[in-house]
């Protein structure tokens, strides 16, 4: 038996990485959590966790790390739709691995980033800049 027992006992408990249902169910707490003018005109937006973006999304966005994709929206942003265009289904993409590896780089709680993601990828539904895009995330982290 070691002199020094705690050398032996893991510093921290490491269980396995989240699963694409823990990220999805993060993902749709921050849309539940958006104000109430947001989220009705979100209805037709769906949340979709993916491990990595297809190679097809990389090449037409110039990525050729899938690493360096975490989040996605595939739509028609309601700036660029006229009064009697046809709703889509508009899709927040979160890809998992390449957020576990974000989260593994930062100092930050895997909710959090997850949070800016989805509140990020909802802004280009909004066709928001990223200056009213921080401001809606600040909406969402006060709530």
């Amino acid at each position: 038996m070691p002199d020094n027992p705690e050398a032996t006992d893991p510093l921290r408990f490491f269980g396995a990485p989240p699963s694409a249902d823990e990220i999805e169910e993060m993902g749709r707490r921050v849309l539940q959590s958006l104000p109430a003018e947001f989220l009705i005109r979100c209805s037709n937006v769906a949340l979709r966790v993916e491990e990595f973006a297809d190679v097809e999304t990389l090449d037409e966005m110039g990525i050729a790390d899938p690493f360096e994709l975490a989040g996605l929206y595939r739509g028609v942003p309601l700036t660029d739709r006229g009064h009697d265009d046809p709703t889509g289904l508009d899709i927040v993409f979160l890809y998992r691995r390449a957020i576990l590896d974000w989260w593994a780089e930062e100092d930050v709680p895997l909710e959090t980033l997850i949070s800016h993601l989805v509140v990020h990828e909802i802004g280009h539904h909004f066709g928001y800049s990223d200056a009213e895009m921080d401001a809606v995330e600040r909406m969402v982290e006060d709530n």
